[in-house]
């Protein structure tokens, strides 16, 4: 368990007005980000994409579900696996509420994977999840947006993950992609994000940040090993891997 000084209360006070300074110049630094990041160009897109969902196929312009704005959580989900990346769904558990109140301020949120969209709903099922999610497994959708990866890439080392800025670490990985829909019709790219850029949506993150012990990952084989299915831990997991043990 890490040492800390125990203080007085007006100690305490006058020492968290001080981290208080910081905070504020953090947050007024994220306003200026996210202001810089309104104001990124855009790109039309000039490929139709069309996903099989569970009523049958879907293009990206429906997906909007009449609202100008569209954020994908593209989840790492293989053709091959039985279950979704335990990482992306703990997002996914994040976000599963989320939906309604992205839907009152014109934005849809969907879920992509290239899963068949049999294992999706199967695996939706299980988690108790109610956000839309589609199959992208019959179209370059999860490539074009830098988050499926051929075996040609990967032996040949290119490194495509997050505008090549991050080694590979498998052929599926995760990511955040963002589009708008004009009065026209016309779908503009508008902004991704991948790799540590996903951590600013993960809600239990920033809840543990707040505590003493924090994230508490140092030692782990990787930051997340800890991290289950929502239905895989057991019922003592709040004492797994705690330094009090």
């Amino acid at each position: 368990m890490p040492q800390h000084q125990i203080v007085s209360r007006q100690e305490w006070i006058a020492a968290r007005k001080a981290h208080l300074a910081h905070e504020k110049e953090f947050s007024k630094a994220r306003d200026r980000l996210a202001e810089e990041r309104r104001r990124l160009p855009w790109v039309k897109l000039d490929k139709t994409y069309v996903f099989d969902g569970p009523a049958g196929k879907v293009a990206l312009a429906d997906l909007f579900r009449g609202r100008p704005q569209l954020v994908v959580q593209h989840v790492m989900f293989a053709p091959d696996w039985e279950a979704a990346c335990k990482s992306c769904s703990f997002w996914a558990d994040g976000f599963e509420r989320m939906v309604p109140h992205l839907a009152a301020r014109d934005t849809t949120m969907v879920a992509i994977s290239l899963a068949p969209v049999e294992k999706l709903e199967a695996f939706k099922k299980r988690m108790g999840w109610t956000f839309e999610w589609v199959s992208s497994g019959g179209n370059d959708f999860n490539h074009d947006y830098g988050v499926t990866f051929t075996r040609d890439e990967i032996d040949h080392g290119e490194p495509k993950y997050n505008f090549g800025t991050t080694p590979f670490y498998g052929p599926e990985l995760p990511g955040i992609s963002v589009f708008f829909r004009d009065e026209s019709g016309a779908v503009f790219h508008t902004y991704s994000c991948f790799a540590r850029g996903l951590d600013m949506m993960n809600a239990a993150y920033q809840y543990l940040d707040l505590t003493p012990l924090g994230r508490h990952e140092e030692g782990l084989p990787y930051p997340m090993d800890w991290v289950r299915l929502r239905d895989q831990y057991q019922p003592d997991a709040a004492k797994a891997g705690c330094c009090h043990d």
